[in-house]
């Protein structure tokens, strides 16, 4: 039978010619900004050679897949990420490549922990017998292993964990135990059904002489654990493991519970490149920094803020290209009854919501990049012996994941209200993207908790500088010993934020600088107690991590070795003040308290920031087309490059939709669910509860 809706156009102006009409009236150099974005990464070559073997492998079809239920999501996911490697032997695909298909199947791997912190933390913890014993293995997948550290009881404060292993000098080995049942590893991802090992923390205890029943308690370290058998995939003997359930997000993942009851480990179980265990006296090394037990979650938290800007560019993408072409209301001003409708995006409240957003996925991506290239100094200075940087890279990771992961989580979701009624649909493509997400703002550290970290980092910055003896120990101090010395006297200038990208970047500096300053000055001089100023901390944490975002959106700008364009740098320039001026205004009593800015000056920031805007919306389409954001990965019918979006809207739902190919019984006086099947479905349903 003819289907009369496949000959329905939509109405006039169709999508299609909308964002051609907005890319070909942009003088946005999209080709030049997309390189200038990945050109040192190698992320778009890579993209294009991974990107076809998914979009012809049926298993990676995407549009029923919100239709399948948790445990067949978790099936496709084994499936998918299995696929994946397979294909990886057979064309010899690199680690990055292996990264970009995981990226672009857009389904979270079961696999996901053991490529990330299991291996990571076998590099970096284990020492060399242990890395040659375990690495090949783990990077074949010979073995799958996961990260067990968080409780039941216990997440972000690691040091409270309850499992432990106890040191039995006679038979040298290791006795891991749950002694209750909030010692139970909960949430550790990959373990409920896919590994087979595990890195486990938990605490060390040593007896304080060979013949001493008294125990010597040494804090969390890792232990290599094989958890279930390789054969049979049975949990050991001693081992209760499994599925925590479902979840808001991650589907295909299978978070995990375990606990042990006196499980006995070798000796050679306990990671030591940095502390370890004498087998024969039973002596304990301590590592030269404690902080580098923790060096797998800082390395987690530095690739988190990298990942954050795609995510929210991800977001903004479908966002600006459904708003630029969707049309609702003509001018309230225009008095013509045949005054056509307006873009959504030509409002200044849809404006509002989405393009500080767009500026803010530039600045995460610069910020990305900067704290990279820290990690990967950090990570070398440490490999010889060289620990001075440590400190400033946790500090960093942690306030910077914090707000990263704010700013896209909370971004995600402003998105998907600025799209209106469809914003709420499957064809969205941010359903599993919002859901998804979630999880980061919590996992690797809470995000209100973890900004005491770096709170704590500058408090002592300012603390050193306050006292002023011999030279900085680093940037950060160097920058508190020059705001004392001009704390009374500076005065900022009028407009300065307006004339100069530089007083931009010296407000946010001061701002910072001031709020360290008072905190310092609460903590060390008032002596008040550390929890009365947990929220005094975050506001100190936040405003470092937004200063950081501002200066390197600058530095990345002004770098000569970029070799941008006038009309890129004019581009970039604008979503440099977009990101900045909406930042000030949020919190505009702090850089007034500080004397970074004058308070006329914040007083003109509400026209400065809807002029912007005004300047940035007609290149709003090509700024996020310079992402190169397949529509594979988008999976968006809003988000669509060609404009189509109401045409696969209807697609989905009238063509594509399973519940359609089902006839239902809905009178109410029959037991029937499904037309011709009896009451045999309904029993069906009532097992399954």
């Amino acid at each position: 039978m003819a289907d009369f809706t496949d000959k329905l156009k939509p109405a006039e102006p169709l999508g299609p010619s909308i964002l051609a009409s907005d890319r070909t009236n942009s003088d946005v150099p999209v080709q030049r900004l997309t390189q200038h974005l990945f050109q040192s990464t190698g992320h778009l070559e890579c993209q294009a050679r991974i990107l076809p073997y998914l979009q012809r492998d049926p298993l990676f079809r995407k549009v029923k897949q919100s239709n399948l239920s948790r445990p067949e999501r978790y099936r496709l996911g084994l499936a998918r990420a299995k696929k994946l490697r397979r294909l990886a032997d057979e064309h010899h695909w690199s680690i990055d490549d292996q990264e970009m298909a995981t990226y672009l199947c857009d389904d979270v791997s079961p696999y996901m922990v053991h490529t990330s912190m299991f291996i990571n933390t076998i590099r970096e913890q284990g020492d060399e017998k242990q890395r040659a014993q375990w690495l090949k293995r783990a990077e074949n997948w010979e073995v799958v292993g996961c990260y067990a550290q968080t409780e039941l009881g216990h997440g972000s404060n690691v040091r409270g964990i309850e499992c432990q292993a106890q040191w039995d000098p006679k038979t040298q080995e290791f006795v891991l135990h749950s002694p209750t049942l909030t010692a139970s590893k909960w949430w550790n991802g990959s373990m409920g059904r896919t590994e087979n090992h595990a890195i486990v923390v938990a605490q060390l205890l040593v007896p304080k002489s060979p013949s001493s029943a008294e125990l010597i308690n040494h804090g969390p370290h890792p232990f290599i654990v094989q958890i279930r058998d390789m054969k049979t995939h049975l949990p050991l003997p001693g081992i209760a493991v499994g599925d925590i359930g479902p979840k808001y997000g991650y589907a295909p993942m299978d978070n995990g519970y375990m606990l042990f009851d006196r499980v006995r480990v070798p000796h050679n179980a306990m990671l030591s490149n940095y502390s370890r265990i004498d087998a024969n006296t039973g002596t304990y090394s301590k590592p030269a920094n404690p902080a580098v037990v923790y060096g797998s979650l800082t390395a987690v938290r530095a690739a988190i803020v990298m990942h954050a800007r795609l995510v929210l560019a991800r977001a903004v993408t479908v966002a600006v290209r459904y708003t630029a072409l969707r049309r609702q209301f003509s001018n309230r001003d225009d008095d013509s009854r045949t005054a056509p409708e307006l873009s959504v995006l030509d409002y200044p409240t849809v404006q509002i919501r989405i393009l500080p957003l767009l500026a803010t996925a530039f600045a995460l991506h610069y910020t990305g990049a900067a704290m990279q290239a820290l990690y990967a100094r950090t990570r070398a200075d440490i490999t010889k012996g060289d620990f001075s940087k440590l400190a400033e890279l946790h500090s960093q990771s942690s306030g910077l994941k914090s707000l990263c992961t704010d700013y896209a989580a909370n971004g995600i979701e402003t998105c998907r209200r600025a799209l209106g009624g469809h914003g709420f649909g499957g064809g969205s493509g941010l359903i599993q993207l919002n859901a998804d997400y979630l999880s980061k703002p919590t996992v690797e550290g809470d995000n209100w908790m973890i900004t005491q970290q770096t709170a704590s980092y500058l408090i002592k910055r300012m603390e050193a500088a306050v006292a002023g003896k011999g030279e900085p120990q680093d940037e950060v101090e160097r920058s508190c010993r020059e705001y004392l010395r001009n704390r009374d006297t500076a005065r900022p200038s009028d407009h300065a934020i307006f004339n100069s990208d530089e007083d931009i970047v010296f407000a946010f500096t001061r701002r910072s600088r001031y709020l360290s300053y008072l905190a310092h000055q609460a903590r060390n001089v008032e002596k008040k107690p550390w929890n009365s100023l947990l929220l005094q901390l975050r506001k100190v944490s936040n405003a470092e991590s937004e200063s950081l975002l501002v200066s390197n959106f600058y530095n990345a700008i002004h770098d000569t070795a970029a070799n941008l364009s006038p009309t890129l740098k004019d581009h970039l320039t604008r979503l440099f003040r977009l990101f900045a001026y909406y930042t000030i205004d949020n919190n505009a009593r702090d850089f007034s308290k500080s004397q970074a800015l004058k308070e006329t000056d914040l007083d003109r920031l509400p026209d400065a920031i809807q002029s912007l805007m005004a300047e940035i919306r007609p290149h709003a389409v090509n700024l996020v087309d310079a992402w190169s954001i397949p529509d594979f990965l988008l999976d968006s019918a809003l988000g669509r490059y060609d404009g189509k979006v109401y045409e696969d809207l209807f697609d989905r739902a009238h063509r594509q939709n399973p519940l359609n190919e089902v006839v239902f019984n809905s009178d109410y006086r029959s037991e029937e669910i499904v037309k011709g099947e009896g009451v045999e479905e309904l029993r069906r349903i009532a097992a399954k509860l």
